[in-house]
């Protein structure tokens, strides 16, 4: 740590006695509400503390210290929000989304900034989510499907096998690359002590050759942006400075955001004194001309059982009719998006249902992407109800009678999962690894 301070001071000047201050106070803690499911207003009239906007995107707010356990929170388990460090918004409010956009995350997990790409996008375009490391890819999957993103495509593979094969795809891609984390030290211990001059170095390395896989996804025109949550020039200015001089057919611009401070003239730096932890970022753009992806939707040819199944579950197919069965899982792909042989997918689009002995059960990941007026049949809780906490902790709850059949699970109107009403009664069909303990 004196090493990274004595760092620090050089970087800082002036204000280096400031940020020092902050390093002894509670780290900032922050929301993001998914506009998929809520709105800010909304969050406001059932969360039960007090939301003071971020300055870093319009949906971004502060959670008081005294604020605890958020994560078991009925509005946490239907996607409501997602908890997120408050700069970390930064990035994907600088990469622009507009509706319609082909996005590739490229270092994708945990998935807040994914997330925040899909709401943004609003169930029109495609999502591309990638993370090279398996379990946090699962992580990240298990976001994108609590967050109720239908129009996603979950990868687990090497960003420069990846990039490869989607070559000239996207309209905008994000590398929030994986970096030596100093922006993280005040809530996280463990990142200090992997801390090191060297390994500031190697991650500079990693990331410039990240960047250089990134580019190949991205169209004439396109936008890439690159971020870090650390401080150091080797892996802020440094990279990009180095990524540009290599790379004549990208330039720097600006994002015309006014969060944080400016650094290379057009990227942004965001230190504790400007309301987060820390992180980096700078929009790059490709020079071409810009392509706007338009590709038709797809229906593939379906068995009628299937469709009928479909139609027992939801009102008018909301996630299109691109269907295809893989190892007895109906899947409903994303809306322009065929399989791609040689690229590790975990998930793309939802899972309408498995096929069981002749029989189609539901799945959760159809439910979570719903909204409650999509389902042909739904109960809706409080969020501080006694039947959804026992909903989710795996217990059978009372519905009204007159609902019968596999039917969504409502918080306030927003869908957390489902079950199977009989007599009054309702099967519970929460997925075991989610369900609270007690």
């Amino acid at each position: 740590m004196e090493e990274f301070l004595g760092r620090m001071k050089s970087l800082l000047g002036g204000e280096y006695d400031e940020f020092l201050k902050y390093y002894e106070a509670e780290h900032f803690r922050g929301l993001r509400v998914n506009t998929l499911k809520c709105t800010p207003e909304k969050l406001r009239s059932l969360i039960g503390f007090e939301l003071k906007p971020t300055p870093f995107c319009p949906n971004g707010f502060y959670i008081p210290a005294e604020v605890q356990s958020l994560g078991n929170s009925p509005l946490h388990h239907c996607g409501a929000f997602y908890i997120q460090e408050p700069s970390a918004t930064s990035a994907a409010e600088m990469l622009g989304v507009e509706e319609g956009d082909f996005v590739l995350d490229l270092c994708a997990a945990p998935g807040g900034k994914s997330t925040q790409i899909g709401a943004m996008l609003n169930g029109t375009g495609l999502l591309w989510s990638n993370e090279i490391v398996r379990n946090r890819a699962n992580i990240l999957l298990s976001n994108i499907e609590r967050m109720g993103i239908s129009n996603a495509v979950v990868s687990n593979a090497h960003p420069e096998q990846l990039c490869e094969r989607v070559a000239g795809t996207f309209d905008r891609v994000l590398v929030d690359a994986p970096c030596s984390g100093e922006g993280m030290f005040r809530k996280n211990g463990e990142a200090q002590t992997e801390w090191s001059v060297e390994h500031v170095r190697s991650c500079a390395e990693r990331q410039l050759h990240i960047l250089d896989s990134a580019k190949k996804a991205l169209k004439p025109g396109g936008v890439m942006v690159y971020s870090t949550c650390t401080f150091s020039r080797e892996e802020n200015e440094g990279v990009i400075t180095r990524f540009l001089d290599e790379n004549p057919d990208f330039e720097l611009e600006d994002s015309g955001v006014s969060f944080g401070r400016p650094a290379l003239e057009y990227a942004r730096r965001i230190f504790p004194m400007d309301g987060g932890e820390g992180h980096f970022a700078a929009r790059l753009r490709k020079k071409g001309e810009s392509v706007k992806s338009a590709l038709p939707e797809i229906k593939t040819k379906t068995d009628s059982d299937i469709l009928d199944f479909y139609d027992s579950l939801f009102v008018n197919r909301p996630f299109g009719e691109n269907i295809t069965v893989v190892k007895d899982k109906i899947i409903i792909l994303p809306k322009n998006y065929q399989p791609m042989d040689g690229v590790p997918v975990l998930r793309a689009g939802v899972i309408l249902g498995e096929i069981v002995k002749r029989r189609i059960e539901p799945h959760h990941s159809a439910f979570a992407a719903a909204k409650e007026s999509d389902c042909v049949n739904a109960v809706d809780f409080d969020a501080d109800s006694a039947e959804i906490k026992a909903y989710l902790h795996g217990e059978e709850i009372t519905v009204p009678a007159d609902i019968k059949g596999y039917s969504a699970v409502c918080v306030s109107g927003m869908t957390t999962g489902f079950g199977k009403a009989s007599n009054g009664r309702l099967k519970n069909k929460y997925p075991k690894g989610l369900r609270t303990l007690r």
